[in-house]
Parts: structure tokens; C-alpha cells; sequence
């Protein structure tokens, strides 16, 4: 079968990936074997390509046909349509994926919208399970023009929120507020606060500007650093609103609750109409490469996905 592995670096300094041949993959007992419809790309993951060596083979959200249900017979049986969040290569032609990872796709739900679920969708329900309830709560969230970004939005004001986005642009912000947004602003100074809640993922100066919005006794939960700087906090800027505030870090993945109820979770909104995955690319897997350069450089809004013809 053909497969994308890293190969390091291109000339630009981005990340860079081969399509190659490479064995099909052999499921464990608890694995099915997914023939690959369609994937999404993450910009976490043109990080950490970055910072991996060829042995890694990326690929964290996939739809497609199960082929071989797997072996313990847990899971759904071949020839039922499914999204995957296996933890690596998935931008293949096949993928071996984890039944406790994979929930089945109704009818109304295509391939291209099912892939733009797992990680960003898992990240924004499992972000908003930790934050408890937000009805009638003031939201502050930043880099929210995101896969994760768009999720979170309008499951937030889907539960009541007051939900002030910050995005890049006036045009990354126009489908936050179809979303449900209250309020879209440029740049975290303009936010005016005070916040019950803030949802903060670029780090860097925003973090501590974002907490300064906060109302005292209010939570902060850090769940990304998409500006790649490291955040500095001072001690004494506390005591001049956040007083008593919780800053709390959040991983997706630190829940008792399986992946695959959570994917049959966000598979059951999507097609309820009450969730719509914002597909901001969607291509042939022939353009892997060039799109995690544009998704590193911010120039795709939304999910990324890409095809296999």
C-alpha cells in the first residue's frame, strides 16, 4: 500500500513528507482494518514532524470502510462506514485502528466531514467537559479560528455561552459568529472581560493578557501553545483583577471516556445538524505536503482534509 512518512525538513524549513510504499498494516486482536476514504490534518502534527524522526508515520483522523472487523469481534463488522482516532498512520491507504477508537458513520454523514472530527472535535467536547456548565457564562477563547476553535464555539453557544472568539481577522471571525459567538475580536487586548471562563491556546503574550480578563475567581484552562512561544507569569498581576483565580492545563486524552463514545457523540450532532465541521481545505492526498505547509502557516481556516480517489 502507499503511505506518507516524514523525511525531515524541506529547504523552507516546514516540515516535509513522501508518499512511499510501504507494508499494509497487520491489526492487533483489538484493531480493525480501515480502508482510508479520507483524513484530516492537524497543525499539532506538522509540529511534531519537526520533532520526529522518519520511524514515525503520521495520521490521527481517518473515515473510511472496515475491511477486517477485528479479531476479539468488538467493534463495528466489515463493510460498515467509520471514523477512527488512531494515534499514528493514518495518511495511508490503510489503517489499523483500535476499536475503542472508531465509531460507525450513519448514511447522512460523509467521509470528507467525518474525518474533520476526531481530534479537533474530541479536543473542543472533552475542553468543554472539563470547563462544566456555560450556560449564562462569559467565555473568552482565543486562536478560535481553528478546527478546534469552530467546534468549541458553537457547542458552547449550543449550551448557552457568552462566548467572545479571538481570531486573526475580520474574515476568520465571520463564521464564528454564524457559529454563535456574542462578540469576534483581533487581538486579545480588545477583549473587555471581565471573563467567568477563558479557553486560552496560542501562549506566548496571550496567556497572561488573557488572564487579566479574568473575574476574580475565574478559570483559565491552558490547552495549547500555537504561537510556539512559552508563557511568562507575574506573581503580583493577580491581585489586579484575577484574584484567586485557577489556571488549570488541559489534554485532551486525560478522560475515563472512550474514544469511541465521544466519536459516536460529535457522528450523532453532525448528524443532527447540530455540529457542522468547517472544512477549510479539501483536496486529493496528492497535496499532503503542500497543505502542512499552509496549515503551519495559518493560511487554511478550519480543518484541513484531504481524499483518496
Amino acid at each position: 500500500m502507499r503511505a506518507y512518512a516524514p523525511t525531515g525538513r524541506a529547504h523552507t524549513g516546514a516540515p516535509h513528507v513522501v508518499l512511499a510504499e510501504r507494508p499494509q498494516p497487520r491489526p492487533r486482536p483489538d484493531e480493525a482494518l480501515i480502508k482510508v476514504e479520507a483524513y484530516s490534518v492537524n497543525r499539532g502534527e506538522t509540529f511534531k514532524l519537526e520533532e520526529s524522526g522518519a520511524s514515525w508515520l503520521p495520521g490521527k483522523d481517518v473515515a473510511g470502510l472496515v475491511v477486517q472487523q477485528a479479531a476479539d469481534g468488538s467493534g463495528p463488522e466489515a463493510g460498515r462506514r467509520v471514523v477512527g482516532h488512531p494515534m499514528s498512520a493514518g495518511w495511508a491507504e490503510y489503517a489499523a485502528v483500535p476499536t475503542s477508537a472508531l465509531a460507525a458513520l450513519p448514511d447522512g454523514v460523509d467521509s470528507v466531514r467525518a474525518a474533520a472530527l476526531p481530534l479537533a472535535g474530541l479536543t473542543a467536547l472533552r475542553l468543554l467537559r472539563a470547563a462544566g456548565p456555560v450556560g449564562g457564562r462569559r467565555v473568552l477563547l482565543t486562536g478560535a479560528s481553528g478546527g478546534v476553535g469552530h467546534y468549541v464555539t458553537e457547542l458552547a453557544a449550543a449550551a448557552g455561552a457568552r462566548l467572545t472568539a479571538v481570531t486573526g481577522s475580520p474574515e476568520r471571525g465571520a463564521r464564528l459568529l454564524e457559529l454563535g459567538a456574542e462578540q469576534v475580536v483581533h487581538d486579545v487586548a480588545a477583549a473587555t472581560g471581565p471573563y467567568d471562563l477563558v479557553l486560552e491556546s496560542t501562549g506566548g503574550g496571550a496567556l497572561p493578557a488573557s488572564l487579566a480578563r479574568l473575574r476574580r475567581g475565574g478559570t483559565l484552562i491552558w490547552f495549547g501553545q500555537a504561537s510556539r512561544t512559552p508563557v511568562t507569569l507575574d506573581f503580583f498581576a493577580f491581585f489586579k483583577g484575577p484574584e484567586s483565580a485557577t489556571l488549570r492545563h488541559f489534554h485532551y486524552m486525560d478522560f475515563p471516556e472512550s474514544f469511541a463514545d465521544d466519536l459516536a457523540a460529535l457522528v450523532r450532532l453532525v448528524a443532527g445538524g447540530r455540529l457542522h465541521p468547517e472544512l477549510g481545505r479539501v483536496t486529493d492526498w496528492a497535496d499532503t505536503a503542500a497543505t502542512l505547509v499552509d496549515l503551519r502557516e495559518r493560511r487554511i481556516r478550519g480543518n484541513a482534509v484531504l481524499t483518496l480517489s
